[in-house]
């Protein structure tokens, strides 16, 4: 009766909110590694459209970045380290890990298939910067000008795409403030909704580049 009792006995996974934070960034960190191993082996079962991976992976990559970020240190100074403490083999997500970018990018010499890495980039980049109430005009107008500049090269995206027109109105707002001035909270909130109703129409447009 002692042993079944044992049997269905709860298990803390954690005994501090300290505890419970580093298992859930741990928990994140994995889920995206999961994902984009997914994400190539269905690109190479020709499952995912060679532009809609290239977004995709791209923004995965990012996120990679900062969820490793959190669980980065003393424990696991690398992603393998991380691997290997919970035995874990991605081969295909390492092989991007490693080097940054996704794999259509060496199809076509990076033009547009970089154009699109970049882009879905630098969208998630400045909306984070958002999130974080990193506010100031020159903390957000050199990631907003360049994202309009790539904007302008993807050739296939046309120059009527409401995204564009949005990126650059608030191009313009920030250009008419002084390099220290912030953005209201009203102004934040404005800009992040804007902003992911634009990154959501970008994304839909790759089905037509």
């Amino acid at each position: 009766m002692d042993i079944k009792n044992d049997l269905y006995r709860e298990i803390k996974l954690y005994n501090s909110p300290r505890e419970r934070e580093k298992l859930d960034n741990e928990a994140e960190l994995f889920s995206v590694i999961c994902t984009l191993q997914n994400l190539e082996k269905a690109y190479i079962k020709d499952a995912v459209p060679p532009k809609e991976y290239t977004a995709s992976c791209s923004k995965l990559l990012v996120q990679y970045k900062a969820a490793f970020k959190l669980v980065q240190g003393s424990e696991f100074k690398t992603v393998e380290d991380f691997l290997k403490h919970y035995r874990c083999t991605f081969p295909a997500a390492m092989e991007r890990i490693r080097e940054e970018r996704p794999i259509t990018i060496k199809d076509d010499k990076g033009n547009t298939s970089k154009c699109i890495a970049d882009i879905v980039s630098l969208f998630i980049t400045i909306m984070d910067k958002l999130r974080l109430e990193i506010k100031a005009m020159d903390e957000i107008q050199p990631d907003l000008k360049e994202l309009l500049e790539v904007m302008n090269r993807l050739r296939n995206l046309p120059n009527d795409f409401d995204g564009k027109r949005t990126i650059q109105t608030w191009l313009q707002k920030l250009n008419t403030m002084s390099v220290s001035e912030e953005l209201t909270h009203d102004q934040v909130r404005q800009m992040l909704f804007d902003l992911e109703s634009a990154y959501n129409a970008f994304n839909r447009s790759l089905h037509n580049l």
